[in-house]
Order: C-alpha cells, then structure tokens, then sequence
C-alpha cells in the first residue's frame, strides 16, 4: 500500500515537473514569435534605425546560442534545477526591463538579459527531465516540451497580432512576467535536484571566439541585405570566418571545451546535433518569409496573417507527445527523418506561393509544416540524451541548443539575404519590418526573391534528414534483447 502511496506521489510530482518544464518551453517560444510581428511597431515607437531594430531579434538568439552549452554547465555543477529557476527569475527581470525600454538601446541591452534567462531555461530544461524520467518514458516527456513549444507560437503569434494591431509593442514583454513569475514559484517546490554534481570549467576563449566570429559572420550578412558587398564587408566577413576556424582548433584542444568534440565520436549525438543545425538553418526564418509573404505581398494585417499560421501549430501540439511515443517504441531515426521529409515537402509548397494564391493554402501548408515539426523534435531530443553518457546529460542538452540556435541565427540572417537579392538594396530593410508596400514589378519580384530563399531551406531541410537517417540505432535500442 506504501508503494502504491510512493509511487502516486512521484507520479504527481512528474507530472508538475512536466508542467513547469512545458510552461518554460512555451514562454520561450512565446517571446520567438511575437517579437517578429512587433517589429514594425517597436521601430516606429522608438524612432530606430532600420539596421538597429534587427537586433532585437538577432542579440537575443546570439546570447542564448553562446551560453547554451555552459549554462548547462553550471548545471552539472551547481544543480540543474537550480539553474533552471535562476533561468525564470532572470528571464522575468529582462522581459521587465524590456518592456521599459524607452530606445533601440536600452531594448537590445536588456534583450541580452531577457536572453540569458532564456539560456538557462533552455539549456537545463533537457536535463531535468532525462534527470526526472526513466529512460524509455522520456520520449513522450519531449513529445509534451514539443506541445509547449507549439503552444507557446500560438500564443506567441495570436498575441503578437492582437497587441501589434490595437495596444503598445511593451505588451509583448511584460506579459512574460506574471507567466515567469508564476513558473519559477512552482517550480521551487516540485523540481528536486537529482543528478550528479560534476566539477566543470567555463570556457571563455571559446564564447569570445565564437561570439565574435559569428558577430562579424552576422552583421555582414545584414549589412548585405542593404547594401553593396564593398571591400568592409568583405574583410569582416574573412575576419568573422578565420574567428570561427580558431575557435574549432582552440576547442578541439581544450580540456573543457565550449563544444564537447568528444561527444562527436558517438554517431547517435553527432547525427543528432547535426540534424538539428540544419534543420534550424532551414526552417526557423519559415515563420519570418511567410509573414513578410502575408503583410508585405498580400497586405494583411498582423492580426489576419497570425490566424491564418494558428492551425499548424495546434496540428503540431497535438502530435508532439504520438511522436515521442514511436520515438520510444521504435527508436528515434524513422519518426525524426519522416517529420523532416514532410517539413521539406512543405517548404516546397510555400515555394509556389503566388500573388493570387488562395489564403487557405497557407493555412494547410502550415498544418504539413507542424506535422513534421512534431515528427521531428522529439524524437531528436530524445536521440540526443540517449546517446549521452549519463553524466553529461546537461553538456549534451547544452550542444543540442547550441547548435539550433546557431542556425536560428543563421537562418534568420540568410533568409534576408536571399529574399532580398530581387529588389533595392535602399528598400530591403524597410520592406523586411513592414514599414513600405511593394507594387507592381518590385512585388513580384520580392515574391520570387522569397521563393529562393525557400528552395535553399528545402536543400538544408535535406541535407538535414540525411544525418537523422544516417545516425543508426541508440545504445539503449542496441542493448535490447533480440526477441523485443
């Protein structure tokens, strides 16, 4: 009977633990979708530059891509619940702050805050729960972080539209406090650090190499958007990529290295880690080309255009947790290589948009998109922390960010840079954060420009699938008995 009282009791407590790691998941993706259909707004407020306004997107995804690995770290070394509520508090705080802002400065400032926390919540999330579940229950848990993540870009884009068309852009961030707030209280009380505690160092050198060598990468690729490839941008961009290649030779030799190359020798991590690069690089900037596609060519507006996005998302909720079942059941590679196949086909399909295009195709290539979106993230995640090692769980969820958040940032940047090589370099910026229509030639002409930087994210999507095809059985599917 004791058993049975214990074993409810750890049950209950999962299922909080759950609930706070979902809720977590769902105010990052709140604060990925709504800040794209904001910025018009926020620029007009503040009287920023076309260039600055970027970086409100830009600074925030490049922070949390640096710190992913060593705020999962300080996991393995201080606690990762403990990281994981200091994530909540710092994150609240930022948003706050943010909501304040009274410039593009402040603004990009406190998005790095506001970025930090993300990282920490990120970072340490995977860990709790491969700290928390069982080994073949933890697919479904990811299937369940999969439905916040999907929920979180519902409310992202469905508030993002309504506070962007009728109150202040400061909404945006201050509604992230009562939600962070409510989160971290929660979780004070249900997550239970139960991992081992593993002395770990910081790697400065590699997250200033790294930093920098994408910060240059980066700014040259916006400063193309805009303006002629002249002799500057060619040295920053060397610059930015010989910045890049000393921090791969730096961390290969280093005893604590910002990416844990040794994790690459298992081919379940690496396929896995890879996977998910290329799936960032060419499906993050999706959401970014479909509402320039819906405001900028089809003259919707904020509100309308979030609609129409809505029912994919809903369609990818509802499938996460299925998908972590047959992640678990059958092992990761099918689920994950089928849910990237059908992203590609979708990719395809918003390739062919055109001028005079029903809305509701939009509306059923974004339900194809959520289907393998939720075919794809949980059976990765879950691929991910199998192969680890045990006790580098928080290192390997930490990689597992950071080589997303890479190519979000990637894919943010050459998404602009592709579609825009069909118009004006004077108009690209302004047509990007929805301050100027296009008419005529210049419309069909960004429409094809948009149409190429889909055909790219199609390739990447592919090369994508490859490394999850390729990344062969987990350790645990291996040490299965042969008549399971």
């Amino acid at each position: 009977m004791r058993a049975v009282k214990t074993q409810d009791i750890s049950l209950k407590r999962q299922t909080w633990a759950l609930a706070v790691i979902v809720t977590g998941v769902l105010v990052a993706a709140v604060d990925t979708t709504i800040v794209i259909l904001a910025l018009p707004t926020m620029m007009r407020s503040l009287h920023a530059g076309l260039a600055n306004i970027v970086w409100v997107i830009m600074s925030y995804l490049l922070i949390i891509t640096l710190l992913a690995t060593q705020v999962g770290r300080l996991g393995d070394m201080f606690g990762r619940v403990r990281m994981y509520e200091l994530g909540f508090v710092i994150f609240v705080l930022g948003s706050f702050l943010c909501g304040v802002s009274v410039n593009e400065s402040m603004l990009i400032a406190f998005r790095i805050l506001q970025g930090i926390g993300g990282a920490l919540i990120s970072a340490n999330s995977g860990a709790v729960i491969a700290d928390t579940f069982e080994p073949q229950h933890r697919g479904r848990a990811y299937g369940f972080t999969s439905v916040g993540w999907n929920l979180g870009a519902i409310v992202g884009i469905l508030l993002g539209g309504i506070i962007t068309t009728y109150f202040s852009w400061r909404y945006i961030f201050l509604i992230n406090v009562p939600i962070g707030m409510a989160a971290a209280i929660v979780a004070w009380f249900v997550l239970k650090d139960q991992g081992e505690r593993s002395a770990r160092n910081i790697d400065w050198w590699g997250m200033l190499l790294l930093g920098i060598g994408l910060f240059l990468v980066l700014l040259t690729m916006i400063r193309m958007t805009s303006h002629p490839f002249t002799g500057t941008l060619v040295l920053t961009l060397v610059a930015g990529l010989i910045l890049l290649m000393v921090f791969a030779v730096v961390e290969s030799r280093q005893p604590s290295p910002m990416l844990h190359f040794q994790l690459f020798h298992n081919r379940v991590v690496s396929a896995s880690l890879l996977a998910a690069f290329f799936q960032s690089l060419g499906n993050f900037a999706v959401l970014f080309l479909v509402i320039m596609y819906l405001q900028g060519l089809r003259q919707l507006t904020p509100l309308n255009a979030s609609l129409l996005l809505v029912p994919g998302y809903l369609v990818g909720a509802g499938l996460g947790p299925i998908s972590g079942r047959l992640a678990d059941k059958m092992g990761p590679a099918l689920p994950a290589t089928t849910g990237l196949a059908i992203q590609a086909v979708a990719l395809f399909l918003y390739g062919h948009l055109g001028l005079r295009t029903p809305l509701w195709e939009v509306t059923g290539i974004s339900i194809i998109n959520g289907m393998g979106a939720a075919g794809f993230f949980p059976a990765n995640n879950a691929a991910t922390m199998k192969g680890s090692p045990k006790g580098s769980y928080g290192i390997a969820s930490g990689m597992l960010r950071t080589f997303a958040n890479i190519g979000m940032v990637l894919s943010f940047a050459l998404a602009m840079l592709v579609a825009s090589t069909q118009i004006p370099k004077n108009l690209a910026f302004a047509i990007f954060v929805g301050t100027t229509s296009l008419t005529g030639r210049l419309m069909i002409a960004f429409n094809h420009g948009i149409h190429t930087a889909f055909y790219l994210a199609i390739v990447l999507m592919l090369i994508a699938a490859i490394f999850s095809a390729l990344r062969g059985p987990t350790t645990a599917e291996i040490s299965k008995p042969a008549h399971q």
